[in-house]
């Protein structure tokens, strides 16, 4: 969609990681988000929703090992240890789907985080935009890492916490889930609601800092390649190698969270009596290198993750722009 014009000036377009589409001021060193529409606000949930489900479909199975790889210790060493052992033992073992356990969880939760992540950060910026319709660049990383704290709460938390479970559970020598209900069931059953809760403190840490990290790089990014110019258009390849420099910032910056949050939601979590103690065992027993496990797969499917849905996103929008007008 196209950013309203706010008093005075033009604006360009402009989009960042998990927001949608915002402009900046002609002249001024200020992002300006517009003031969307119902329809509009519809438009921009679907197209995140579309491009979140083909993302992860593409880029799953680098998820798979990621998390595989977080999950081994030195206490446990006859378990695979590099992404070609884990990939050819599981494919040996289960077959090329087995790289996609723990898929399901999150393609149910995608369309639902996405809503929740959308709607949060219009919630916030339209309470910190002044009387012009102005939100600077730096209230805009705080509404998105706001957006990024939400969103683990309400979906990313139990979605990341099943998805961690059903990977390591196809690690043992006998799984016991079946499927994604059945595995659901079990958990709750074993533990209630709040089996599905594990590891949230961790979670909220990783979440809100990869949505402030990648707004931060991505409208860096675009405001230095547009500069003054409101008429100059970003093509495809442009928007998807600032996405992946933006999800590689991420993973660089917050790897250890994600380390400590997989660990966390693992079926072992009881080792740990809460985040920070998951820390110190893990720097205690396995040194600092152990905080940036997975990170070579993490980095390709984070890069991925981000330059694909960018740039489905954009031509999603485009496209349903086409069938919902807006004024």
């Amino acid at each position: 969609f196209t950013p309203e014009t706010p008093t005075g000036g033009q604006t360009k377009a402009c989009s960042v990681p998990g927001i949608g589409r915002v402009g900046q001021r002609v002249g001024l060193n200020t992002a300006v988000v517009s003031t969307r529409s119902p329809s509009s606000h519809s438009t921009s949930v679907g197209a995140g929703g579309i491009a979140g489900g083909i993302e992860i479909c593409i880029t799953f199975p680098t998820e798979y090992v990621k998390t595989q790889l977080q999950l081994l210790d030195r206490v446990n060493p006859s378990r695979s240890s590099g992404i070609g052992d884990i990939v050819s033992r599981t494919i040996r073992d289960h077959g090329v789907k087995g790289l996609y356990r723990g898929l399901s969880s999150l393609l149910y939760f995608s369309i639902p985080k996405t809503a929740v992540r959308f709607g949060t950060f219009e919630f916030l910026s339209n309470l910190s935009r002044d009387a012009s319709g102005k939100l600077s660049n730096t209230q805009s990383m705080m509404c998105g890492l706001g957006a990024g704290v939400m969103e683990a709460v309400v979906i990313v938390c139990p979605m990341e916490t099943i998805k961690v479970k059903f990977i390591h559970d196809q690690s043992l020598s006998k799984p016991k889930y079946r499927g994604f209900f059945h595995g659901v069931r079990e958990i709750i059953l074993e533990k209630g609601l709040r089996g599905t809760y594990q590891g949230l403190s961790a979670t909220i840490l990783k979440q809100g800092t990869n949505q402030a990290i990648r707004f931060f790089v991505m409208t860096s990014l675009r405001n230095w390649y547009t500069g003054d110019d409101p008429h100059k258009t970003i093509n495809m390849l442009v928007t998807a190698i600032f996405g992946a420099s933006a999800g590689a910032a991420s993973v660089f910056g917050n790897t250890p969270l994600d380390v400590v949050k997989t660990r966390m939601q693992s079926l072992e979590s009881h080792k740990y009596r809460n985040t920070l103690d998951c820390a110190i065992q893990i720097l205690k027993h396995e040194g600092l290198s152990a905080f940036y496990k997975g990170t070579v797969p993490r980095l390709g499917r984070v890069c991925l993750d981000v330059a694909i849905t960018f740039t489905i996103y954009e031509e999603v929008v485009r496209i349903l722009n086409k069938v919902w007008k807006h004024d």
